[in-house]
């Protein structure tokens, strides 16, 4: 057994079963598959999970209404194989998302990972992404691609996560409610009507407010959105508008002593510095598909914009001392963004071929600026954790220029293969207009080119069972913070800085029958000029290539509909994400010169070994509703590069009951309790990772209850 494997045995009973099932191949179908997910993500157009050449889970409506309360995409996401979505429990912070090992550097926001709502980005052109504005309530479906397909995305593309909205079937009134621990508080309403001759209305609203299991850790979001859409023979035109508020305070993490004397507490410089973010995003959107009809040739076409802009103001807990350096950018994170879009594809078939081909053009500004966060002098402050004096202010740009082709042939025998590239562009640049002594010009502009192919085989051995291989090669920029400041100290981009490439591989299996479903996939990927941290010294963060790097691993996941109203459900993944080459970084603050090695064979910090997920769902019969217990457990995690501070790996579990309660003929009330962490297990349910103040630790949520209720109404 190769060694990644070994860990594996130390699963729960209902993972290893459905392991135990899927590494034994059927000899032959039992009965006809179970009908199949249709996906579109990776595709050329919509095609069933099993007909795709390689690894991509939908998660449907239903689970994650039954997941939480539609606030996080954390939730409901533990039940993908290779993936990772940690709740940070800090509103103040982005989710930390990984795929099979890429994104895992991120110690805010998301890096390396594509990320879509109705197929508009939430990432930006330079690889930044965010979540906070995913409308979980209304979304129909979350695909979610891993491994080399994902490269057609672009720069920045290690996995993609694409959230699709419901469509509107019927006229429905919505209310919700949701009520849990620590103040939780969520409001929801949404309307949803067909409007006669192929038009369609929905439109939603949301408010959330939560005091947190912590000090300083309360927040408030808003999160409205409208969407009008027609739907005719032969165009589809879909209008969308979005409007997101959020205001949080942030706790921060904990040191290693801090964590084990109690998880419940807060840094005091958060309460020092009244830490906290204000951010808000307006978006809208259009898309409109057109159908030629031909049996042949062009069969459509699709044209896709966008537009929007995001505010965010932090202030941080950063010493006012700390400021005195004048190349300081202030404790004080200040800016306003402008973003866009568009991207145009045709679509041709002939007879067992189909061919896609398009442009895409994106870009971002972001006018920045930075401020003390005391008033008075940095040896004398009079005020802590406001807006003091101005330290930093440019404008940074990114814009990507990319065109794409992919294209599937049948070869005969069940036999298909699929090929794409795609060849972009990704240019950055900023003018910066504070200098000021010796806080230097940090100016500067540099590009980045790539061209990534792609291909994949898939193999249907029987109508139920299929395999598939598929390699790419990928590239991941630096991002325009990762490139505002030089090593050395010296003005201007930090234009030694390299972006890093992938080559990845991935084989697997995938079985459907009336009652079992089994995913298998082996993967590996090997990067060079990884991006990693260098320095974290007088408020800059500097950025450098750390050589090469490797992930392989392992991703299982089974559903196993065992009689009526009986469901197991499980997923596993094994993840071995290392170094291949030593270096030399930064651990402590202020750091001259990085001197502090790193060996090589080290793991990868923000990964984790072994994660697995399990639901058990049962349905009684002889009363309303269905119960089920869920289990997840995660490896251990390191927190830096040197592997000296670690998360310990945990285990918790969570019972839920859901059921629907018919009001007429024309109302239902939905109802879901959760008891999340039942065991009470006190453990971090993330890490900042390399945070150059020790500060690595971020709590799980304590045991907590929820209770929510959902109205409907069908006109």
């Amino acid at each position: 057994m190769p060694a990644i494997l070994k860990p594996l045995c130390r699963l729960s009973p209902v993972a290893l079963a459905c392991i135990a099932a899927g590494l034994a191949a059927p000899a032959q179908a039992q009965t006809a598959p179970a009908a199949e997910v249709v996906v579109v993500t990776g595709s050329l157009r919509a095609q069933r999970v099993l007909d795709a050449p390689f690894a991509v889970t939908a998660v449907d409506a239903a689970s994650l209404r039954d997941a939480g309360p539609l606030i996080n995409l954390s939730e409901a996401m533990a039940r993908v194989p290779g993936l990772i979505v940690n709740n940070r429990n800090n509103f103040a912070q982005d989710l930390q998302i990984s795929s099979r090992g890429f994104g895992a550097r991120a110690g805010f926001g998301v890096r390396g990972l594509r990320l879509y709502a109705d197929g508009i980005p939430a990432t930006m052109p330079d690889g930044q992404g965010q979540v906070a504005h995913f409308d979980l309530a209304n979304a129909d479906r979350i695909e979610v691609l891993r491994g080399p397909f994902s490269v057609l995305y672009g720069n920045s593309s290690g996995g993609v996560i694409a959230l699709f909205t419901a469509p509107v079937r019927q006229a429905v009134t919505e209310m919700a409610v949701d009520t849990g621990s620590f103040g939780l508080r969520q409001e929801r309403a949404s309307v949803a009507a067909p409007l006669g001759n192929g038009l369609e209305l929905r439109a939603s609203a949301s408010n959330v407010e939560t005091d947190g299991f912590r000090p300083q850790s309360a927040a408030h979001r808003t999160l409205a959105s409208a969407s009008l859409a027609y739907r005719g023979t032969a165009d589809t035109l879909v209008l969308n508008l979005s409007d997101n508020n959020l205001l949080a305070q942030d706790p921060l993490g904990l040191t290693q002593a801090d964590f084990a004397a109690d998880t419940r507490r807060t840094d005091a410089n958060a309460l020092t510095f009244n830490t906290r973010k204000q951010a808000r995003q307006t978006q809208a959107g259009a898309s409109w598909r057109h159908l030629f009809g031909a049996d042949e040739g062009l069969q459509e076409s699709a044209l896709s914009l966008y537009y929007g802009s995001r505010g965010v103001t932090q202030w941080q807990a950063i010493p006012a001392a700390t400021q005195a350096n004048a190349k300081h950018g202030g404790g004080v994170v200040d800016f306003d963004r402008g973003y866009g879009g568009v991207e145009a594809r045709l679509r041709w078939h002939w007879a067992s071929t189909d061919v896609v081909a398009g442009l895409a053009v994106e870009t971002q500004q972001d006018d920045r600026f930075g401020y003390e966060n005391f008033s008075g002098t940095s040896a004398a402050p009079t005020a802590l954790g406001v807006t003091g004096k101005l330290r930093r202010d440019e404008t940074n740009r990114a814009t990507s220029t990319d065109v794409f082709a992919q294209a599937r042939t049948e070869l005969g025998q069940g036999l298909d293969v699929t090929g794409g590239v795609r060849s972009g562009k990704v240019s950055m640049s900023t003018h910066d207009r504070y200098i000021v002594g010796t806080n230097g010009n940090d100016s500067g502009e540099l590009s980045f080119s790539y061209l990534n192919p792609a291909v994949g085989l898939h193999w249907a051995v029987t109508p139920g069972w299929a395999l598939f291989a598929s390699a790419a090669r990928g590239f991941e920029s630096p991002t325009l913070g990762e490139m505002a400041y030089r090593a050395d100290g010296a003005g201007g981009f930090n234009l030694d800085l390299k972006g890093q490439t992938s080559r990845q591989m991935e084989a697997g299996s995938k079985w459907r029958s009336a009652d079992v479903d089994l995913d298998a996939t082996a993967f590996v990927a090997n990067t060079a000029n990884e991006i990693g941290v260098l320095t974290n010294s007088g408020g800059r963060s500097a950025f450098q290539n750390v050589g090469r790097t490797r992930r392989e691993g392992l991703e299982l996941s089974g559903l196993w509909r065992v009689a009526k109203g009986w469901r197991l459900q499980a997923a596993a993944s094994a993840l071995k994400a290392h170094y291949l080459d030593g270096f030399v970084t930064c651990t402590a603050t202020p750091c001259a010169k990085a001197a502090v090695p790193v060996a090589a064979g080290n793991r990868i910090s923000g990964t984790q070994a072994l994660t697995g997920w399990a639901e058990a769902a049962w349905q009684p019969g002889w009363m309303p509703g269905e119960w089920g217990m869920e289990w997840r457990a995660v490896g251990r995690t390191t927190a830096n590069d040197t592997n000296t501070a670690q998360a310990a790996g945990y285990a918790v579990a969570n019972l839920r009951w859901s059921t629907s309660l018919p009001m007429g003929a024309q109302d239902a009330l939905n109802l879901l309790a959760r008891v999340d962490n039942l065991a009470d297990r006190r453990y971090a349910g993330s890490v900042i990772v390399n945070d150059a103040n020790s500060r690595f630790f971020e709590p799980g949520a304590p045991r907590s209850l929820l209770l929510s209720m959902r109205w409907q109404h069908r006109w």
